[in-house]
C-alpha cells in the first residue's frame, strides 16, 4: 500500500475534518512521498529523536498523534527544533502526520483504546460529537473493583511514572462507574461530573482542579500524558500492520518529557 492509499484509508475512519479549529490535523511535512510505499513509524510526539529513528529505519512516513506545528510559525531558523525537522524531512524524504482531534473522537482511536484497557463495558463518550463519537469515554466495571484495586489496576496496565489521585478517606469505596479521557481532559470535568461516574481518570490536572473534582463528588486520577495516550499509538500499529504495509513499527524515541525523583 503506498502512502496515499494509506491516507485515504486512515481519513475515512478518523475525518480530519473533526478536527477542532484550534488543532492543526493531518500533513504536517509532506515532501513528495504519497507514491511511495508507506514504511511508517508510529509516534505519540514528532521530534528530533524520532525523525533520526526514522532515518535510521529508512522509514518515509512519521505518523503521529500529536501534531509537529500547531500554531503558524512566523519563522524557520536553524537549529530549531520545527526548522530543523523540516529540513530533515525534506533531506531524507520522509513526511509527517498527525492525527490528533479526530482521532481522539474516532471509534477505537485514543479513548475507546483507554476504555478497554480497564475493561469498561457499556462505555459512551463523555461528549459526543455525532452518534456513537466524541470525547472520552464513560462505562461500566463489570465486576465492580475497590478504588484501591481500580488504582493498582491503572498502574498495571498503564505504566505512568507517577500516579496522582483526589485524598479520599476510603481507598475500599466500591467503583462501579469509571470515565477515561486521554491526554489534557481537566477541562471536561464538568461534563464528567454529568455523567455520575464516580471516578475521572486523565492527565496534565492542576491544584485547583483536583479541588474541583473534591467539590463534584468525583475522584480524578491523573496517570499522565503519555501513559494515557501512547496506548492508541500502540494499538494503531496493529490496525496498519493488518493492512499488511510494506513496514511498520511503534517508536522506540518517543518521549514522556518529564522524569520524577525518587
Amino acid at each position: 500500500m503506498n502512502i496515499a492509499d494509506l491516507i485515504t484509508w486512515f481519513e475515512a475512519w478518523a475525518n480530519p475534518t473533526w478536527c477542532e479549529t484550534w488543532d492543526n490535523c493531518g500533513w504536517q511535512i509532506e515532501p513528495g512521498v504519497l507514491d511511495q510505499k508507506a514504511r511508517v513509524l508510529v509516534c505519540l510526539t514528532p521530534s528530533l529523536a524520532v525523525m533520526q529513528e526514522a532515518i535510521a529505519l529508512n522509514a518515509n512516513l512519521i505518523f503521529a498523534h500529536h501534531p509537529l506545528i500547531f500554531s503558524p510559525p512566523k519563522s524557520l531558523c536553524s537549529g530549531e527544533a520545527i526548522a530543523e525537522m523540516a529540513r530533515l524531512a525534506f533531506r531524507h524524504n520522509i513526511g509527517v502526520y498527525s492525527a490528533h482531534t479526530n482521532f481522539d473522537q474516532a471509534q477505537d482511536g485514543t479513548a475507546d483504546v483507554l476504555a478497554q484497557i480497564l475493561d469498561l463495558h457499556e462505555a459512551t463518550p463523555i461528549v459526543a460529537t455525532q452518534p456513537g463519537l466524541g470525547y472520552g469515554r464513560v462505562g461500566l466495571l463489570r465486576p465492580c473493583l475497590t478504588l484501591q484495586k481500580l488504582l493498582a489496576t491503572i498502574q498495571t496496565r498503564l505504566a505512568p511514572p507517577h500516579l496522582i489521585f483526589s485524598p479520599t478517606a476510603d481507598l475500599q469505596q466500591t467503583i462501579s462507574r469509571v470515565a477515561v479521557l486521554g491526554g489534557s481532559g481537566a477541562s471536561f470535568i464538568s461534563a464528567v461530573a454529568k455523567t455520575h461516574a464516580q471516578v475521572y481518570l486523565t492527565a496534565d490536572c492542576k491544584f485547583h482542579q483536583f479541588q474541583e473534582s473534591r467539590d463534584r463528588n468525583l475522584i480524578l486520577i491523573d496517570a499522565g500524558h503519555y501513559a494515557t495516550e501512547r496506548p492508541a499509538c500502540e494499538r494503531l500499529v496493529q490496525r496498519f500492520i493488518s493492512l499488511n504495509l510494506d513496514w511498520v513499527q511503534l517508536s522506540h524515541q518517543d518521549e514522556d518529557f518529564r522524569q520524577f525523583f525518587q
